[in-house]
């Protein structure tokens, strides 16, 4: 027979023995439902072999990230199409919020742009962050416009994202990079400036007050004369709970995704270094170069700048992971049971 307990859950396991022997199996596991009500188990008795129905009801349990602990350093609100996708690999998302944004010290540049935005005096306008988006769609609000006020002017987005939070704006981008999905690929895809087609040489970039300055100096190069506006402004956020740190700091996460270099300076500096056991994924060079720069070993890195690939590829890193384990006969276990103490602790709760 083969038995189930948690069933769908990260704490889904899968016992297979006889009638016999089944409750010595279960009780050395210390997995015995409680008579109050425990853990709900799935009990499945038959002439089938007894790995036949382990592998079909052990399913969940084979998942590359099975009971993974990932940390997210974002908003539950940034994170929500991440952590789906984490979920379904297995594993637990956690979010902590590193950065919090803020208006602009002084409105009066953003206040201008958007006028200037109603008037005419721009051919494109280009997003590189939700956040932006949100900023420009607040003064809209505050002065009573609509999506309508982007009739005839050319809308770009950095990316898949940003491109989502327009169309939930109700406008569909013009341009959103074919590559790469940040400002290099942007100007990849950017057209030059052409004083015959184009009637205005002047574009709007609403950003963040610590932007890079990439996207300007191409935009200038392709003959556009740029309106770079501090839309909002990006702070570092508060300290997540004591339990929390302590659990970044002493190997309670499997894993965390850095999705910025600002995201390893302030989690770092909000929380503490994530222990030397925790799996360090990072979505590209910049943010692996900055974490190495705090004394984190990266483990992962996407093989495109896209939170969507960084996940894929620690989910990668997970399967390879589980099966080098399986493959040498050893448990498969999660990086935080590493740790010392971690398994005699776990033991005894």
């Amino acid at each position: 027979m083969t038995v189930t307990v948690a069933g769908t859950t990260t704490r889904q396991r899968t016992w297979t023995a006889t009638l016999g022997t089944i409750a010595q199996t279960l009780k050395q596991a210390k997995v015995l439902p409680s008579p109050e009500g425990g853990r709900p188990v799935i009990a499945v008795v038959g002439e089938r072999s007894a790995a036949a129905q382990r592998d079909q009801l052990a399913w969940f349990e084979s998942k590359p990230m099975f009971g993974w602990k990932v940390l997210v350093p974002r908003t539950k609100e940034q994170a929500a199409s991440l952590s789906d996708q984490l979920r379904s690999y297995g594993a637990v998302p956690h979010e902590v919020p590193t950065i919090a944004v803020e208006p602009p010290r002084t409105p009066q540049q953003m206040e201008r742009a958007v006028k200037g935005l109603v008037t005419g005096r721009y051919e494109w306008i280009a997003f590189t962050s939700v956040n932006a988006v949100k900023a420009v769609r607040e003064k809209f609000e505050e002065y009573g416009l609509d999506a309508r006020a982007f009739a005839g002017i050319k809308v770009a987005a950095v990316g898949e994202q940003t491109a989502n939070a327009l169309i939930a704006f109700g406008v569909k981008p013009d341009l959103v990079p074919s590559g790469e999905q940040s400002a290099a690929g942007l100007l990849e895809d950017w057209p030059p400036y052409d004083p015959v087609f184009d009637p205005i040489d002047r574009v709007f970039l609403p950003r963040a007050d610590i932007a890079t300055e990439t996207l300007v100096a191409g935009l200038i190069e392709l003959g556009w004369e740029v309106d770079d506006v501090t839309a909002y402004r990006t702070v570092r956020a508060s300290p997540p709970p004591a339990e929390t740190r302590e659990a970044i700091k002493g190997g309670g996460f499997d894993a965390v995704l850095f999705t910025s270099s600002s995201t390893v300076r302030n989690l770092v500096g909000i929380a503490g270094k994530p222990h030397n056991v925790t799996v360090i994924a990072c979505i590209g060079p910049a943010t692996a170069k900055t974490a190495e720069e705090h004394g984190l070993r990266v483990d992962v890195m996407a093989p495109e700048p896209s939170v969507h690939k960084l996940a894929e590829a620690l989910a990668d890193f997970g399967a390879k992971r589980r099966a080098a384990a399986v493959e040498a006969g050893d448990p498969v276990t999660r990086p935080s049971e590493r740790r010392p103490g971690a398994r005699r602790r776990r033991s005894t709760t």
